[in-house]
């Protein structure tokens, strides 16, 4: 699996991307940034988490003008796949590349504490080494991840299958602390309508290794790159 990796002023999470996708797929990924116009040939092209333009404005909206992000969604039309983790997420919702807003946390408070994560829909490439129903463990860490879009958008989602992930209780959680940013119906990820682009706010890039606490995330990159490869 070639990839790509898009960077901008402010993104933090570029290295621990690039070493999960060496992991999973044997390549190093090829490194973008924001104001190159074009892209390397790639099966996956990511957006990374951080705080891209020091989250001015709102989160995501400046990275979304980005001359990189043309590249990008001209890719995503064609069928590439498009992974956006956290600050990723929100920059592919501001650029349009997938429905909804990502607002501030319920709490009005920074959150960075590994979760649950149950998968919605394992029948793309972004999860097919995981079934439906299984809870994954890895870390959120932002401050604007409450997903909300109004009742018809939530619907259609629902019902095109186009949640991949939800919030979930882990092992001694109570029901009031395992959404930890108030996101509406708990969605923790969602698809495009081709199912070829992913927004998520957890890091699975940060459940790699068992020195972080889980390996769940290699998961979700391995069956990428066996999928893509």
């Amino acid at each position: 699996m070639k990839s790509a990796i898009v960077v901008f002023p402010g993104t933090n999470r570029e290295r621990d991307m690039a070493e999960a996708l060496e992991l999973a797929s044997g390549r190093p990924p090829a490194m973008v940034w924001h104001r190159d116009t074009g892209l390397p040939e790639a099966d996956l092209i990511v957006v990374p988490g951080g705080f891209s333009y020091g989250d001015y404005l709102r989160a995501g909206a400046m990275a979304a003008h980005s001359p990189v992000l043309r590249s990008v969604a001209a890719a995503a039309r064609r069928g590439v796949a498009v992974l956006g983790v956290c600050n990723g997420f929100q920059i592919l919702v501001e650029a349009g590349l997938l429905p909804g807003a990502l607002l501030r946390n319920a709490s009005l408070k920074f959150v960075c504490r590994d979760i649950g994560v149950r998968v919605a829909n394992g029948r793309t490439a972004f999860a097919g080494g995981c079934d439906a129903g299984r809870v994954l463990r890895m870390p959120v860490a932002h401050h604007d991840g409450n997903y909300f879009a109004d009742a018809e958008t939530l619907d259609r989602l629902e019902g095109e299958d186009r949640i991949a992930f939800r919030y979930a209780p882990l092992a001694g959680e109570g029901p009031d602390r395992f959404n930890p940013n108030g996101s509406v119906r708990d969605i923790a990820g969602i698809y495009n309508e081709g199912g070829n682009v992913l927004g998520m706010m957890p890091h699975p890039e940060n459940a790699v290794r068992p020195d972080q606490g889980s390996t769940d995330g290699l998961g979700l990159f391995a069956g990428l790159a066996a999928a893509l490869g």
